[in-house]
Formats: C-alpha cells, sequence, structure tokens
C-alpha cells in the first residue's frame, strides 16, 4: 500500500457518537453533556479542529438524534453529519466512507474533551513515518486484578509492565483502517477500538505515550473531573 504523505489536506477526523451513554444515568446521551456552556462532543471536536492539519471532522450520529443539528458547530463547514450504526465500528465505517480522497483519519471519543494540543500534535507526526498509524495510550499505574469468570473474586494479579490504556484520537492511513474494519467485521472479530481491528489483520500500530488526563466520560462522577482538567488544559493553553 502507497503512503501518503501528511498535509493538511488530506486529515479527517471521525467521531462515532450514535451511542447513548447509558452509563451516564441521564436522559442525554453522554456526548451532549455540557461543561462550561460546551458539551462534550463540542470541546472534542474544538479540539481537533485547533490543529491545521484536520481539514474535516464527520461526525456519526443516531438516526433518532434531535440534539446535534441544535449545536452551533452543525453549521460549521469544516463538519459534516454522516448516520452511524448500532456498534462504533459500524459509524466508524460510515465515517470513513465519507472521508473521500483523504490519506489518513483521526478517530477520536465523542465524550473525551480534554485532548491537549501536544498529544494532538505528537500523534499526528507518527504520519511522517510510519505506514500503519498508532494510537495515544498510557502506561498502566494501578496493579491490575483477573476476576474470577462470572464472579467478583480475584483469580490472579496481571503484570502490569508493557500494558497501556488505549486513548483517543487514533490515526491510521484510511485504506488501511477501512480494509481491516470492513474484514474485521466480516469475520466476526471483536472490534473495540480501531487498533484492534489492525491489530485483528496482523498489523503493530505504535504507541504514543498521551496524557492520562485525557479521559472518557463515562460514567456520572468523571463530568466533574473532565471540567477539572478543562480547566487546567485552558490555563496551559493561555499561559
Amino acid at each position: 500500500m502507497s503512503h501518503p504523505a501528511v498535509s493538511p489536506a488530506n486529515i479527517v477526523a471521525v467521531l462515532p457518537a450514535a451511542g447513548i451513554g447509558s452509563r451516564m444515568q441521564s436522559e442525554l446521551p453522554k456526548q451532549y453533556l455540557t461543561i462550561d456552556g460546551k458539551t462534550l462532543l463540542e470541546h472534542a471536536i474544538g479540539a481537533l479542529l485547533r490543529s491545521p492539519r484536520v481539514s474535516q471532522v464527520i461526525v456519526a450520529i443516531s438516526p433518532q438524534d434531535t440534539f446535534f443539528s441544535q449545536l452551533p458547530l452543525a453549521h460549521d463547514p469544516r463538519v459534516k453529519v454522516v448516520t452511524g450504526g448500532a456498534q462504533r465500528a459500524d459509524s466508524v465505517l460510515a465515517g470513513l466512507k465519507q472521508a473521500g480522497n483523504a490519506g489518513w483519519v483521526l478517530v477520536h471519543d465523542a465524550a473525551r474533551p480534554c485532548l491537549h494540543q501536544d498529544d494532538l500534535e505528537r500523534l499526528l507526526a507518527i504520519g511522517e513515518h510510519s505506514k500503519v498509524g498508532g494510537i495515544l495510550a498510557a502506561p498502566v499505574r494501578d496493579t491490575m486484578k483477573r476476576g474470577e469468570p462470572g464472579i467478583e473474586k480475584i483469580a490472579h494479579t496481571v503484570d502490569r509492565q508493557d500494558l497501556w490504556h488505549a486513548l483517543t484520537p487514533q490515526f491510521f492511513p484510511l485504506e488501511l483502517l477501512k480494509s481491516c474494519l470492513i474484514r474485521a467485521l466480516d469475520e466476526g472479530a471483536t472490534v473495540t477500538d480501531e487498533a484492534s481491528a489492525l491489530e485483528y489483520c496482523g498489523y503493530h500500530p505504535q504507541l504514543v505515550p498521551g496524557r492520562s488526563d485525557n479521559i472518557k466520560v463515562t460514567r456520572p462522577e468523571d463530568l466533574a473531573l473532565a471540567a477539572f482538567f478543562l480547566t487546567q488544559l485552558h490555563q496551559e493553553e493561555s499561559a
């Protein structure tokens, strides 16, 4: 596969945002919960569009979504909307199919609002030498336990050496990611993130160390933590 050069014109971002966020105990899908007057989705998209190398953001939303069209960014010419699917991989694939002739694609969680520009630029930089791409990730710091199947008892302690928390964005050549996702889905593989589709097809994406405050909001208590991290991030960027 030919390796496209990285340029502002051929990096597109895809955000799967068709989920309902049931763990948030909220009537709103989690990506539409707000911090400082902006939804998590707006914070996530804003961080991507602050990079001059990202030319377009494609958001995959549910067919029943009535919230996105009310957001100011719905009218941003750099933002495009597609209909997502039942699973994350289906939504990502729907976005990839609308990415045109992009050489590379970023996939970012809609409820991950605290992306730091330094992390984003360090991830994008791997496109200058990699033909496979990579992901932002943070080394595991806690002691990890494997539970007994089906019961809340410890089976054994897992060695945390070389264990990483997968973060987003994840950054891959568009055609490579598309082909790997299609194959993995067709063959019934478990696709938990985009990197897992490449792994299934025998590739080894790069781990790019990222900040641990790049959290995904999945539970009610995460919202206050994300608000704190965003305040710190804005202070750093304005200093």
